[in-house]
């Protein structure tokens, strides 16, 4: 049994907007999925919806299966349980998500009080022992959110997602805006506990590289559906779907001069959710495109061993080069 199995999940906001179109994800315990994509394509909300924290009157269908047991028709009281213990997120912006005039060892703590009864004492002795697993002195627990370092308050983060010891750790976007030295720190600490405590790990970035070197798998999103998935340094390397090739090119290479002085990229937005494009989504900006994209939409289907891409020109173990395709040729 999967620890986490995403099934057909769609995702409405009060309006009609469909920000998430039938997703279909599964994880084991111990590995690693990233999520990437422009912002607007829906990896926040899926994220959300993985633990049921979306706005009123949104309304979530499909099925998210947790060791076996559905979130999505959880009680109250069971749902409450699993939110930390179970599934822990760490959110985009920890300056944003810590209280600025809390101590961050009370942050920590509160869970740990909430969820596993322990005594005042107890949770203070935790949260020095959290502190220390993700490199920081547990005389911090003392400080200030504006106190700390923009790296310091991401391992706070951190610290506070273990808290309860949960199976799944879902982090948006935990490296955004922390300077290279910093964010190569996050990312080899996050890889370490996933291997230490043998958890599952949700990642989420538009940073492609960044997932590539940490996760084993990876999933790219465009206009509320997974449009390619499979082994993460191959994705990022060997895109099959046009999309998540031109966001591959996006990034600089070490070593690449025509990558770093003219990278590549896609002109244009992706949908609004409550306005998409007929047929194929990213039909309007395929530098690929075929007459049949603006009026049939495609699945997901086969494109190598273990993996799949939603494209036209995905017809076997290997892709077209897209390369050698010009916009509206057959």
């Amino acid at each position: 049994m999967s620890l986490l199995d995403v099934r057909g999940l769609t995702v409405t906001y009060a309006g009609g907007a469909a920000a998430v179109r039938g997703v279909d994800l599964r994880l084991e315990a111990g590995r690693t999925l990233g999520l990437a994509g422009e912002s607007g394509c829906g990896k926040s909300t899926l994220a959300l919806a993985l633990l049921r924290l979306l706005p009123a009157g949104t309304r979530i269908t499909g099925e998210v299966l947790l060791d076996g047991e559905d979130v999505l028709t959880m009680r109250w009281g069971r749902l409450r349980a699993v939110r930390w213990a179970g599934v822990s997120l760490v959110f985009q912006g920890a300056m944003h998500s810590l209280n600025p005039v809390r101590r961050v060892g009370d942050q920590i703590a509160e869970p740990i009080l909430l969820h596993h009864g322990a005594t005042p004492a107890g949770a203070r002795r935790r949260t020095g022992e959290l502190l220390e697993q993700v490199g920081l002195p547990a005389a911090r627990a003392d400080a200030h959110p504006h106190e700390l370092s923009g790296g310091q308050r991401q391992r706070v983060m951190i610290a506070m997602a273990l808290a309860c010891e949960p199976r799944l750790i879902v982090a948006d976007e935990p490296t955004t805006a922390l300077d290279v030295m910093v964010q190569a720190q996050i990312l080899r600490l996050i890889e370490r506990l996933v291997a230490e405590r043998d958890l599952g790990l949700i990642m989420i970035s538009h940073d492609l590289a960044v997932l590539a070197a940490t996760c084993d798998r990876l999933a790219v999103m465009y206009a509320g559906r997974v449009v390619e998935e499979g082994p993460a340094r191959q994705v990022y390397e060997d895109a099959r779907h046009p999309y998540a090739r031109a966001l591959s090119a996006a990034f600089p290479r070490i070593g690449d001069p025509a990558s770093r002085f003219a990278p590549r990229g896609l002109a244009g937005d992706p949908p609004d959710p409550a306005a998409l494009p007929s047929g194929c989504a990213f039909h309007p900006r395929c530098p690929v495109v075929l007459e049949s994209c603006a009026t049939r939409d495609q699945e997901l289907r086969a494109a190598g061993a273990g993996r799949r891409a939603a494209c036209v020109r995905v017809t076997g173990p290997a892709a077209e080069p897209f390369e050698e395709a010009r916009p509206g040729t057959p």
